[in-house]
């Protein structure tokens, strides 16, 4: 019984103890609290502490509820990160129209000079390799090829052109109007979703089309035949070429019967197909990389609604004999398409940095790095021409696009006399004027954007392709594996073993061969970002295979799609 008792005593004053030690954290925390300003809720009280409302009935009333409510506070600059934050992201998304818009005018000015292009100096080209051609019995090759390799991917394009239009002359464009104005409204909606599914399928596929047919003509003769011949691959181009144009001239009819249709239902659910964009993109995972190739898809896409528009245009008026008056009826509708394609995007990139924290500063490195494709195709160890590059960054072939534009055209105006060939060649000349004074604007601006963005130095490194560059990774990354020490003065060699994937000129200085990069294909990057500097390869200190080790596997943004269409396609 004593030992019953004496325990029993014991845990009694284990439990006053206890609650003394409660009562005193309480009553610091009231103090503390009247320290900070920061007052009690009435009717909310500590379990032990007891109740303090039990004495005051009058602090359970309404009115001191209502009273509380009224005059509490709280002190935001508590959370100042987090309140920061969000004001950064509104401050984004408004600065997001302005970066954007920059970035597609840009971009629409570089598609403008591919697709002038086709019309200017690719004819002109076309006729030099062909007096070229013709003159070689008599002048002699004197050692040289027969054709340079860009006059036989200039005269190829051309019999191309000339093949597909001879082929579009057996198209009826009135015929397939009044076809698909005799589909419902729902059929037509999905027809024209189609179309555009369609589109960029074709887009994926048909540069690379277009590039085995360049790269089989112009392949050196030494090399073992690889190939099923010029002549399949030719016939594939034309057979693309055809198909493309078709479909984009069903795209074109198909917008044309919504613009003429009377009570514009069509349009409104054309337009309104527009916003379904927003919701299959916004909610999305997106990397920078990934928001470059959507931008890139939307450049293309908003340039070929303009030439699309064009074609209506011209469609209609060719109806109502080039009345101007007709022209301002159309106009309205055309001012909806616009504003609904560029409402369209600024919501879709706004929402799509604010989810995935990108700054709207990406925007300035998306228009240095096309400026940099512009600048680099420029100079005299070029691989490519510039408008092969637009295609593969943007998913954007002229070739198609300009056949159809001049298949309208020679429909719907007509030429006689000789007054009309003098109004011809005076539009030909203001076409080659306007190419011109495009692109020197175009290469001062880019020249600007590449010093901008600090990569003037990478203008004299050769342009790493895909394989290659995941060739020479792994291959750098064995060879430092066993010779790091010797890293130093072997990295000279390295940066010639880079330069061996690159056809450069023969006739280039060999002091050229200093200003090659030291440095791996994977240590392109399209601005110094200074969260990447600790992941930067360094070939003068040894520490390359260190820096790889904590690379991470993501693509710069010179890297993406140099050799695949971009498309809507997301990695």
């Amino acid at each position: 019984m004593a030992d019953s008792l004496s325990t029993g005593l014991g845990e009694e004053k284990e439990k006053e103890n206890e609650d003394r030690e409660r009562d005193t954290k309480a009553v610091k925390t009231d103090q503390n609290k009247e320290k900070e300003g920061i007052t009690d809720t009435p009717g909310f009280h500590d379990k032990n502490g007891g109740d303090r409302g039990k004495g005051n009935l009058s602090d359970l009333s309404l009115v001191r509820f209502i009273t509380t409510e009224l005059t509490r506070g709280y002190f935001l600059e508590h959370n100042e990160a987090k309140y920061t934050e969000r004001r950064e992201r509104v401050y984004t998304c408004l600065r997001i129209p302005k970066e954007l818009e920059k970035l597609m005018t840009f971009g629409f000015f570089l598609c403008l000079d591919t697709f002038l292009y086709v019309f200017t100096l690719l004819p002109l080209r076309v006729i030099l390799a062909l007096l070229r051609l013709l003159t070689v019995p008599c002048c002699g090759l004197g050692g040289s090829r027969l054709l340079q390799p860009a006059q036989v991917c200039d005269v190829l394009k051309g019999f191309i052109m000339v093949l597909c239009y001879s082929m579009m002359s057996y198209v009826d464009y009135s015929m397939m109007y009044h076809l698909i104005r005799g589909q419902s409204v729902i059929k037509l909606y999905i027809i024209y979703n189609m179309l555009e599914v369609a589109d960029r399928l074709f887009s994926s596929f048909g540069q690379d089309i277009l590039d085995a047919l360049y790269w089989t003509a112009t392949e050196p003769k030494e090399k073992k035949r690889a190939h099923i011949g010029v002549i399949p691959h030719f016939l594939m181009a034309v057979l693309y070429v055809f198909l493309h144009a078709i479909l984009i001239m069903v795209q074109a009819t198909t917008l044309n019967v919504a613009f003429n249709s009377h009570n514009k239902s069509l349009l409104t659910i054309m337009m309104s197909n527009n916003f379904v964009e927003i919701k299959g993109s916004v909610f999305k995972k997106f990397e920078k990389n990934n928001l470059f190739q959507m931008s890139n898809s939307d450049i293309k896409e908003r340039f070929t609604n303009y030439i699309l528009l064009l074609i209506v245009c011209l469609r209609n008026m060719e109806q109502f004999s080039w009345n101007p008056d007709h022209f301002w009826v159309l106009f309205p509708d055309v001012v909806m398409v616009i504003t609904s394609e560029v409402a369209v995007d600024v919501v879709k990139h706004a929402f799509i940095t604010k989810f995935n924290d990108i700054s709207a500063d990406v925007y300035g490195e998306y228009r240095a790095s096309l400026a940099f494709d512009l600048v680099s195709s420029r100079q005299k160890n070029a691989y490519t021409d510039y408008s092969d590059s637009v295609s593969r960054r943007m998913g954007f072939i002229p070739l198609p696009l300009a056949l159809l534009l001049i298949r309208v055209v020679t429909s719907s105006v007509k030429i006689q006399g000789s007054l009309s060939f003098m109004c011809v060649l005076l539009f030909y000349l203001g076409m080659i004027t306007l190419k011109v004074l495009n692109s020197i604007v175009l290469l001062g601006t880019s020249c600007m954007f590449v010093k901008e963005a600090n990569m003037e130095e990478k203008l004299s490194d050769p342009p790493p392709s895909v394989a290659s560059s995941r060739a020479n990774s792994r291959a750098n990354r064995a060879k430092n594996a066993h010779t790091a020490p010797q890293q130093e003065p072997t990295s000279d060699k390295a940066g010639i073993s880079l330069a061996s994937g690159i056809s450069l000129p023969t006739d280039k200085p060999e002091s050229a061969s200093s200003t090659i990069p030291k440095s791996n294909s994977d240590a392109f990057l399209t601005t110094p970002d200074e969260d990447d500097e600790d992941k930067i390869i360094n070939t003068d200190t040894g520490l390359e295979g260190e820096g790889l080790m904590h690379r991470t596997p993501k693509k710069d943004l010179l890297e993406i799609d140099r050799f695949t269409i971009c498309g809507n396609r997301i990695d």
